[in-house]
């Protein structure tokens, strides 16, 4: 049996192990939380290194690729510092695939209703999701990036890519030397819910990006709203339901009850490969078409 592993520095309160058949085979998909501990997360890949498939690097990236550039995240990659044998992935693979897939996806499921609603979409953090960025940007929709209200607390809106791109390109070569915990929540700080930047939320029909970054700031009203988000727990699911979220689309499988973030899967893809690596976009593109992986739907209200 294959064995994909994520380690992630969020709440270990998030913990899932699933064993699944995938294109024949199976694998155990597992994710250890350390409860924002980078130091432990990085024993745990000492401990395991060479005895599983495929690593997934969780509650973090190793950097962001925007349009094309890579831009390092050094605070993180102390974190993977023991891995000699196991390829690592972070899911960055999937997020310029998969979910370039999701505009399109819910124009197929619920464009009449998107199309009522109006086609308006906050995307939480752009950079670290330019797959899924460019994809609502070349369907048409009007677009707020909140790279710098959600990432660095600075209140202005990004409109559009092009600018997103220009926003990017100066503050990650920054933002890639700051501590990591400065620029995204871990561990306990993951469950913590602080509205803010209402009116944006309230202006768009569809929010869409990190599921910690969505949470971490939504109102208490997301009347007939369209998330668009990974990595949701069943009490996830409960919290949107009970704030009035019309539909949720997560843009990896839902698995007993949970899917799981892109590293996960992209770790598990890697596993299943056999060619002990991290793949290119097009033996993903491959994979994901040979399992019929596309994103899905959940009408909660």
């Amino acid at each position: 049996m294959k064995r994909a592993v994520s380690v992630s520095i969020g709440s270990s309160k998030r913990d899932k192990a699933v064993t699944v058949t995938l294109l024949g085979q199976e694998i155990s998909i597992e994710r250890i939380g350390t409860d924002g501990d980078m130091e432990a997360a990085a024993l745990k890949y000492k401990e395991l290194d060479g005895t599983v498939d495929a690593f997934g690097v969780g509650g973090a990236d190793l950097g962001a690729l925007i349009d094309g550039k890579w831009f390092p995240l050094y605070s993180v990659k102390p974190m993977v510092r023991y891995i000699e044998k196991t390829p690592v992935v972070d899911g960055g693979g999937l997020k310029n695939t998969l979910e370039n897939k999701s505009a399109a996806f819910l124009d197929e499921k619920i464009g009449d209703y998107i199309n009522q609603k109006g086609r308006k979409v906050l995307v939480a953090l752009g950079v670290d999701r330019w797959g899924l960025s460019k994809s609502f940007a070349e369907a048409g929709y009007e677009t707020v990036f909140g790279d710098l209200m959600f990432g660095l607390d600075i209140p202005i809106a990004i409109h559009k890519l092009s600018h997103l791109k220009v926003v990017g390109s100066l503050l990650m070569p920054i933002a890639g030397r700051l501590p990591f915990e400065w620029i995204y929540p871990t561990g306990e700080k993951q469950e913590k819910r602080t509205p803010k930047w209402g009116k944006y939320y309230d202006w768009a029909t569809v929010i869409a990006g990190d599921c910690h970054y969505i949470k971490r700031y939504m109102p208490d009203n997301m009347e007939g709203k369209v998330i668009v988000t990974n990595t949701t727990t069943p009490e996830d699911v409960q919290l949107f339901k009970k704030l009035g979220v019309k539909y949720l689309i997560t843009t990896t499988p839902v698995l007993d009850g949970r899917s799981f973030g892109t590293n996960m899967m992209e770790a598990a893809l890697v596993a299943i490969s056999g060619k002990g690596r991290p793949l290119s976009w097009d033996e993903y593109g491959e994979l994901l078409d040979q399992l019929g992986f596309e994103p899905q739907m959940q009408e909660l209200n």
